[in-house]
């Protein structure tokens, strides 16, 4: 049985990574190929009560140190619950944020320090790398603009300064320049119907002419 391939979508604010992996999910799906869509935080039972604890508004006391700890917690259970197991059985997990986030967000975004996160990653997730990371990339007014129009509710991190999220977006452009060979940049600017084109062009070399099933 063929091991699956394991992709995740990785993003600042509003660049549309949710809408972009249910469609994705769809269309590979459709290609005859396993696939369980995740997110994080959650994913699980456990981390979806971790998110939420993340994501509240009200929690502005929350120390960038527990924060950061709480994410990781969320992480360690997706990866042993959930990521592990879907990938053993061959099917293909497509993940809406991992820990790229973590060096994004909590790295760059608010200073923590890069190594310290990479060996709290690596005890959070036992070494589990993505196969692929796709960056959605928009300016950061674009995608805050489309956060505020769209009508969702602004969590705690989406209520940071713009300079914040200035930080997160040039962490993630590090981050691609840093490791080219496993990130693929995606101009998230365009059209749904563009991005998604974009995404499927970037994934078609990874797929095979016969896919194995998991019962093979």
């Amino acid at each position: 049985m063929q091991k699956g391939l394991f992709i995740t979508l990785e993003g600042p604010e509003g660049s549309g990574k949710s809408t972009q992996a249910a469609l994705l999910a769809h269309w590979l799906a459709e290609q005859g190929y396993p696939v369980l869509a995740t997110r994080e935080p959650g994913g699980t039972r456990i981390g979806e009560r971790i998110r939420d604890l993340l994501h509240d508004p009200a929690h502005t006391e929350m120390a960038a140190h527990a924060e950061i700890l709480l994410y990781s917690a969320s992480r360690a259970q997706l990866t042993a619950q959930v990521i592990r197991p879907a990938l053993a059985a061959g099917q293909w997990v497509l993940c809406d944020r991992y820990f790229d986030s973590t060096f994004a967000y909590q790295g760059y975004g608010r200073g923590l320090d890069l190594a310290a996160l990479r060996a709290i990653t690596r005890f959070a997730v036992a070494d589990l790398a993505p196969d692929v990371t796709l960056l959605l990339d928009v300016p950061v007014e674009l995608g805050l603009q489309r956060r505020l129009s769209g009508g969702e509710e602004m969590n705690r991190l989406d209520r940071e300064a713009v300079e914040f999220h200035q930080r997160v977006r040039a962490g993630y452009l590090e981050l691609v320049a840093r490791e080219p060979a496993r990130w693929r940049h995606i101009d998230a600017t365009g059209s749904v119907a563009a991005v998604q084109a974009a995404l499927q062009a970037t994934l078609r070399p990874y797929l095979c002419a016969a896919p194995e099933s998991a019962d093979d």
